[in-house]
């Protein structure tokens, strides 16, 4: 064992025991389309005195917070989401109704006498008044808000009787926390009232200085929300009558610097309420979610089986290493989803999932390249081959796994919701794919080829010789480009299919795109769509599109629905169905359903833009736009059987669609650097002769490869129900389209492209090592086009 393998060996053994102790030790975090709830976001929108920018709206998601919290929901979040949207987690909550009420009450921020301990429990409510009504928004900023008392805990927990409210949150004008180190005070809260709720501040406050100090009565109660969040004394050098001015208020106490800068956010958010609305909502039941991740853990399991199982046929020993490389591959990528505290989305999980069968990539490259060595030179040892295989793949491997990732940081960056969850998996993946095959897979191979049975018994190793598709296809050697325009036309055939589809059946845009409000039900006694659908439209639902979703429950698509109409859809469809539980609930406003759609189309556009530019930088621009032209062609024939299949284009569609981008380009990746390194060898010989060469021998990779990700994904299609299947139907089909694209649309393109292009062929590859003399005279005595496969 070389020093370089011994360091690969213990890398892999100490990341390996890492993740094997995070995996045991550490839950992962599960997003709310997998563990249950609702998720809310909230566009603030701009007041005629107010602008909804990114320092009001944190003032909103602060009151959001105290309101949220007193529903008693367990570990809500509440995150800023760009300049002026909020987005609200509520974990276990099925029905929003009183959450979104909630929400949607603007700031209720009042300033009252405190009367002094009160002899009855403190009011959840004030007596009378409606829990949803804004205290009197219109009136003026030093009048009485609300004519009846009422009591209420203050900080301590101590019951108080509070007077009616003296003055609204409206009259205050700023409130900064400060810091006193010359006078010693600590930290406190500086209030700055507008003009005429500044002489209302100042009577209440004179009245309450007439009250001996320590006097409960000398205190006046903040309270935002029907919840005290200060009750400050009045200083005792403030005399009766007299009162505070505005611009000399401090509320002092033993605060802390966080305690301080909150009470000073809670009553300025208070004081410049933002109003916000619902542009999305989305409920997902417990069941549902619960199902995605074993009808997931299925098809990875039935998946990997299957991917290690054909690979092992393939490549026999170093095959079945590749395939425990793989198991670690995947207890690797889990470690680090679960350490890095990355919430798991449904897409996420069929990114994971999806992530395993494409693992095995640059495995099979390095296998593939090692199989030509050990063809040119039959003598030479099984290690050396290897190596040579490893160094060789290098290339290939790097700039697939980078237009992977291109793709995956797309996703990201311009995905939406769980769909970002998609990208960062895929990512991981990605890297911990990476790691599996280049340290683990390579440690464990390495470790093989040095023992003498493997060495002596060279069918036992599997790369010892060419594969039996390479050697019928070196045999039969079909001249696939003599030419190059049939295959085009082809593709144009297909694409323009596709397009009759698109515009014949139209694009089936989800509730995502276009909208309004989706609705999945699950009933205790079977209803036809027919049935439910008459039941509907007399209860005055008549533009409800009522479909079947899954084992017999039913999928409700409507326009502009709020909770309350859902609520009573719903009461309609039980008088039918018996108990109805909704088992999935999406709500998309009109103005965010136009925003989705334009940046997928912006997604798109900077995919292909992105990619045109990696490939420009990394290959000839000829090369670089032949796999742009095939990946658009792969993009409009998954649309274009979307459509003829009626199946809908939401989010999880265009993650799908990124990702075939990605896959698309990986494949042409692989072809043109085989045809950069044949050209470059013998630059004489013409292109096609170049290009079916490196297409005969890079087509085994391209088998192996997809049939990998094809198990994962015809396991997914199968067993992951009516999440995920649409998702692995759209992958599917990507990669049948990619696979035939990257042969048949971008090789034609590039050599008639390169017809008319007047670049040189690339320069000769230049070789490093000590064998760097001895390849070039095995070179001098071979056609180099010549992989050395004989019958």
């Amino acid at each position: 064992m070389t020093r370089a393998t011994a360091v690969r060996a213990v890398l892999a053994v100490a990341v390996l025991l890492v993740s094997v102790y995070i995996s045991l030790t550490m839950s992962p975090r599960l997003g709310l389309d997998l563990q249950g709830g609702t998720r809310i976001v909230l566009q603030a929108r701009d007041t005629a005195t107010v602008e909804a920018d990114r320092e009001t709206t944190d003032r909103t998601l602060e009151v959001l917070r105290q309101r949220i919290d007193s529903l008693g929901v367990s570990e809500p979040t509440l995150t800023r989401s760009g300049e002026d949207r909020i987005i609200v987690e509520l974990p276990d909550v099925q029905d929003p109704r009183q959450a979104a009420e909630v929400i949607g009450r603007t700031a209720q921020l009042t300033f009252h006498a405190v009367e002094g301990p009160a002899v009855e429990e403190p009011d959840e409510k004030p007596s009378g008044s409606d829990p949803t009504a804004d205290p009197s928004p219109t009136a003026d900023p030093g009048s009485t808000a609300d004519p009846d008392g009422l009591t209420l805990s203050d900080e301590q927990g101590r019951a108080l009787a509070l007077g009616p409210a003296r003055l609204s949150g409206a009259g205050v004008e700023d409130a900064t926390a400060g810091f006193d180190a010359q006078g010693g005070a600590g930290w406190s809260v500086s209030l700055e009232f507008r003009k005429d709720a500044g002489q209302t501040w100042k009577r209440l406050t004179g009245e309450a200085a007439c009250h001996p100090a320590g006097d409960d009565r000398r205190r006046v109660a903040i309270v935002l929300d029907e919840k005290v969040i200060s009750s400050p004394q009045v200083d005792p050098s403030v005399g009766c009558k007299v009162g505070l001015p505005s611009g000399a208020t401090q509320i002092t106490g033993s605060f802390s610097a966080d305690e301080a800068r909150d009470l000073a956010l809670l009553i300025k958010g208070g004081a410049l309420p933002v109003p916000v609305e619902i542009v999305e909502q989305r409920t997902v039941g417990p069941t549902l979610g619960a199902a995605a991740i074993d009808a997931s853990a299925r098809a990875a399991l039935i998946g990997a089986a299957a991917t290690a199982l054909f690979i092992t046929i393939v490549y026999r020993l170093f095959g079945a290493l590749a395939a425990v490389a793989l198991g670690a591959y995947g207890v690797i990528s889990y470690a680090a989803l679960v350490a890095l505290g990355v919430t798991l989305t449904l897409p996420g999980l069929a990114g994971f999932v999806l992530a395993i069968g494409m693992a095995v990539d640059a495995n099979v490259l390095v296998f593939e390249r090692a199989r030509e060595e050990c063809a040119e030179r039959p003598k030479r040892s099984l290690r050396s081959a290897l190596t040579t295989g490893f160094t060789k793949a290098w290339s290939a491997v790097a700039d697939s796994n980078a237009t992977t990732l291109i793709a995956a940081g797309l996703l990201f960056f311009l995905g939406s919701g769980p769909v970002k969850g998609f990208g960062v998996t895929l990512a991981i993946g990605v890297i911990a794919s990476m790691f599996s095959a280049l340290v683990i897979a390579r440690a464990l191979t390495e470790i093989a080829a040095s023992t003498r049975f493997v060495s002596d018994y060279r069918s036992v190793n599997g790369i010892a010789r060419p594969g039996a598709v390479r050697t019928w296809l070196v045999r039969k050697d079909p001249q696939l480009f003599r030419k190059p325009v049939r295959w085009l036309v082809v593709s144009v055939a297909l694409v323009a299919v596709a397009v009759a589809g698109i515009v014949v059946r139209g694009i089936d845009l989800g509730v995502e795109f276009t909208g309004g409000r989706l609705v999945e039900y699950s009933t205790s006694r079977p209803v036809d769509v027919e049935t439910a659908r008459d039941t509907l439209a007399a209860a005055g639902f008549g533009d409800a599109e009522v479909t079947t979703a899954g084992d017999g429950d039913l999928s409700v698509r409507t326009g502009k629905l709020d909770n309350d109409g859902e609520h009573a859809l719903r009461t309609a469809l039980a008088e039918e169905g018996g108990e109805t539980t909704k088992v999935r609930d999406e709500l998309i406003g009109p103005s965010l359903g136009d925003e989705l759609r334009r940046n997928a189309l912006i997604a798109l556009g900077v995919a292909v833009a992105v990619q045109l530019a990696y490939l420009a930088v990394r290959f000839r621009w000829t090369f670089a736009v032949a796999s742009v032209g095939a990946m658009v062609h792969d993009v409009i024939l998954v649309v274009g059987a979307f459509a003829w299949l009626g199946r809908p284009v939401d989010g999880i569609f265009l993650a799908a669609l990124l990702t075939v981008i990605g896959y698309s380009v990986n494949d042409s990746v692989v072809v043109f650097d085989r045809v950069r390194e044949l050209w470059g060898a013998n630059r004489r010989t013409p292109l096609d002769t170049i290009a079916r060469r490196a297409v005969l021998q890079t087509v085994p990779r391209t088998v192996n490869t997809g049939m990998g990700a094809l198990f994962i994904l015809a396991a997914l299609a199968v067993l992951g129900g009516d999440s995920l299947a649409d998702f692995a139907l759209a992958l599917l089909i990507g990669i049948c389209v990619g696979t035939w694209s990257s042969v048949f649309t971008a090789v034609p393109g590039a050599i008639l492209l390169e017809r008319n292009a007047k670049t040189p062929p690339p320069a000769p590859g230049k070789r490093k090592g000590k064998g760097s003399a001895r390849g070039r005279q095995g070179a001098s005595r071979r056609d180099p086009l010549d992989n050395g496969a004989r019958v």
